[in-house]
């Protein structure tokens, strides 16, 4: 049973998310419909979307993770209880853990 919930609320990556091109957003909306089907353990093991911890990013508790939503765009996510919340859009893979 999925137990997963997606926050979308941070103003970077909606202002980020609604900047990429159609066929880009199209893959990011699959991206969401596809967790959404997920519990937590397949996300964590699921090699399409490669969930990685950004460990330069990650600072006690509060860790950032990095998940693949195209073959061209990253996105940084952290996890809060149910939600995974999105940070921020990537189209550089290397940014992402900048």
């Amino acid at each position: 049973m999925p137990d997963l919930l997606l926050d979308l609320n941070y103003p970077k990556f909606q202002e980020e998310l609604f900047d990429l091109e159609k066929i880009e957003q199209t893959a990011f909306l699959k991206t969401c419909k596809k967790l959404k089907q997920m519990t937590w353990s397949m996300v964590y093991k699921d090699s399409g979307l490669k969930w990685e911890e950004i460990t330069s990013k990650s600072k006690g508790h509060d860790k950032v993770f990095s998940i693949r939503f195209s073959n061209k765009y990253r996105a940084t996510v952290m996890r809060d209880e149910g939600f995974i919340v999105f940070i921020s859009i990537h189209t550089d893979h290397d940014s992402a853990y900048k």
